[in-house]
């Protein structure tokens, strides 16, 4: 009897063995979108406004009021210049314009008495005998001529006015001032120094760090994925563990020659003050595939010894499908095998589901 009973109950257990395989399995579907990465291109940071400052008018310099990594506002004073000759040269231009005015005047009177002369001229004409008509003629030319000379001293005295405003515009480049809110970079001239225009070297360098532009070098095959308004982000050596973010504001559009790169500017504000212009960033650029990848959850995929696999549901029993991993995105990882978007695989898979058993899910099982 004890041996009949043992049979029944391994012959029982068999029998019931699929049922208990059959348990509660959840699918995820096999997904098909494009893929994406990132690539890590080398940039480099520069400030968004850059200027250096020369001397408009030549001089001696007076002050120097800043010096380097000193902050600057717009307008603030930054060099004081002294030019004596100007005074003397602005006097010498309003003596000429008073003697301009002077000659205009004494035209205009002489106008005024020919004017007068050849109405009275005019005037006798009307009695016969009384002048000759030549006379009349005569006033006449003499009032154009008057009229002529007054115009010339008129433009002369416009000449010599603008002359004194040049000279006194002039006087207002003797104070050099901060064109935008900045830092002084570069320091170049001290007190005493002759300035003036021309080739000179610059006086001050004056650069905007409140905002930046991240240059980033594109290589030609990712240049299709650059979308405006997009956030990248970055890191530099300085900061190591850190990550900063700019947004793409400007593309070149075209390619470098020498490099087959195009360059990108990201935009940034640098509010604590971090981040320097001349630093060399590395920029993780988002690159997206043309061809659509298929993806399933990391937890569908089995990796033993013999195989790599995921098991898709085929008519309500389990099959095994040997796949290849690629990216990961996420809670997902790319694979190619032989699956079509749409297939549904088991979310949760092991190598204790063997293929062929049947897979229960939660709608198959109300």
């Amino acid at each position: 009897m004890m041996p009949d009973k043992r049979c029944r109950a391994t012959a029982l257990l068999f029998a019931l063995a699929p049922l208990a395989l059959a348990q509660t399995t959840d699918l995820a579907p096999v997904v098909s979108r494009a893929e994406s990465r990132i690539v890590n291109l080398p940039a480099e940071i520069l400030p968004y406004l850059s200027v250096s400052l020369h001397a408009k008018v030549r001089g001696y310099v007076d002050q120097v009021t800043v010096d380097r990594g000193s902050a600057v506002k717009q307008g603030e004073l930054l060099i004081g210049l002294t030019a004596p000759e100007m005074e003397a040269q602005i006097a010498e231009a309003e003596a000429k314009l008073q003697a301009t005015e002077a000659d205009r005047a004494q035209a205009e009177a002489q106008l005024a008495a020919a004017q007068s002369t050849y109405e009275r001229t005019q005037e006798a004409a009307k009695t016969p005998g009384a002048v000759a008509g030549n006379e009349v003629v005569q006033a006449q030319k003499q009032v154009d001529a008057a009229q002529a000379l007054v115009q010339s001293r008129q433009r002369a005295s416009g000449a010599a006015q603008a002359a004194v405003n040049a000279l006194k515009a002039m006087l207002a480049y003797l104070k050099i001032t901060a064109p935008f809110d900045g830092v002084v970079t570069d320091r170049l001239v001290h007190p005493g120094a002759l300035v003036g225009p021309g080739a000179d070297p610059a006086l001050l360098t004056i650069q905007q760090v409140s905002r930046l532009r991240v240059v980033v070098a594109v290589p030609e095959e990712y240049v299709g994925d650059i979308v405006h308004g997009t956030n990248v982000e970055f890191s530099v050596p300085a900061h190591p563990g850190r990550t900063y973010a700019g947004k793409i504001a400007r593309v070149a559009d075209a390619l470098d020659e020498k490099t087959r790169t195009m360059p990108v500017e990201l935009d940034l504000t640098n509010r604590d003050g971090t981040l320097a212009p001349g630093m060399y960033p590395s920029v993780k650029w988002p690159v997206r595939s043309q061809a659509a990848a298929l993806w399933v959850p990391k937890t569908s995929i089995v990796t033993t010894p013999e195989r790599t696999f995921v098991i898709r549901d085929h008519a309500g029993r389990a099959e095994w499908v040997d796949v290849k991993k690629g990216a990961v995105e996420g809670d997902l990882v790319s694979v190619m095998g032989n699956l079509k978007a749409g297939d549904m695989v088991v979310r949760r898979a092991s190598d204790e589901i063997r293929e062929g058993n049947p897979i229960q899910t939660p709608a198959k099982s109300k």
